[in-house]
């Protein structure tokens, strides 16, 4: 199922939790029903918003299993198999493809940065074990490691890496990707942070991972094709919407205040729980109301 290039708005699903270490099965299937019914293009499992590192690897395991039982194919599923081991990296890989997974996505591994030149021959010894086709994702903030731009060009060039997702929010070095990756129309370009999807679409890329889609996927699709179609009205009209979207995100102190604030709306919403992986806790009431201010007067 998965297209060359992977084309459109795969959202980084949330992980609805009930506690710690037990998946929210029933809030797992809401959710994939909700955002597939806004027209998603693909899912990604245990990423950044989907608290992947933070999760137990049995629940990584249960993760994968569930989503795609409920998902059934009818989009292409990505899984994350970022891990500061090689070993728990493949294994992880192997069981997203028991579970008929479409690709996984690589980090670097990020406890001891690696070279460029390490990095690269990190990757020409995994990816020839990988049972998938493989993004990388190059996420500087959580990893310490910025991906550079001959580094992905000569990382193209791997049998089996099929695309990159760049979450730096570095529009001048996104466009040094598209550029330098011009001549490989098969190669997927996907933006991470979601204020950028239109500008990425416009010029080249090939759509987002937006952590926004959980909530209102609906409104991604309609951006992501406005933008492809260079509908600028709409595009204008559509950004600003995103932007007022993206002030429930803003709400808490601290760095871990994303996730806590889609969780907590999608908790509002009636969609799924707000637990959060350790070691962070869900907004208490303070927060909860604040978010319960923005998301009414986002949907009016």
């Amino acid at each position: 199922m998965l297209s060359h290039p992977l084309t459109g708005v795969i959202p980084p699903l949330v992980t609805p939790l009930l506690d710690a270490d037990e998946l929210d099965v029933d809030g797992l299937e809401k959710l994939i029903e909700h955002v597939l019914a806004g027209g998603v293009h693909g899912l990604f499992l245990l990423g950044t918003t989907g608290e992947g590192p933070s999760l137990s690897f049995r629940l990584q395991q249960e993760v994968i299993q569930e989503s795609t039982r409920i998902i059934r194919r009818r989009v292409p599923v990505m899984v994350g198999i970022s891990h500061s081991s090689f070993a728990e990296s493949l294994r992880l890989a192997e069981h997203a493809a028991s579970c008929n997974a479409d690709a996984v996505v690589l980090a670097p591994p990020y406890y001891f940065p690696a070279g460029q030149p390490e990095l690269l021959e990190y990757l020409e010894d995994l990816t020839p074990r990988l049972p998938l086709p493989m993004f990388l994702y190059n996420m500087p903030s959580m990893t310490k490691i910025h991906i550079e731009v001959d580094t992905l060009r000569r990382a193209a060039d791997i049998p089996g890496i099929g695309g990159f997702k760049d979450s730096s929010g570095n529009m001048v070095r996104f466009h040094e990707f598209l550029q330098v990756m011009r001549d490989r129309p098969d190669f997927s370009i996907l933006m991470g942070p979601e204020e950028l999807l239109a500008e990425a679409v416009i010029f080249g890329g090939h759509g987002g991972v937006s952590g926004g889609a959980n909530l209102f996927p609906r409104l991604f699709v309609d951006l992501y094709e406005a933008a492809r179609d260079l509908n600028m009205p709409r595009v204008k009209q559509l950004q600003e919407h995103l932007f007022n979207v993206r002030k429930l995100y803003g709400l808490g102190k601290y760095t871990s205040t994303f996730i806590k604030g889609v969780k907590c709306a999608l908790n509002l919403k009636g969609i799924c729980s707000d637990v959060m992986a350790e070691p962070f806790k869900a907004f208490r009431q303070p927060e909860r109301e604040k978010v319960a201010q923005v998301l009414s007067a986002v949907e009016r």
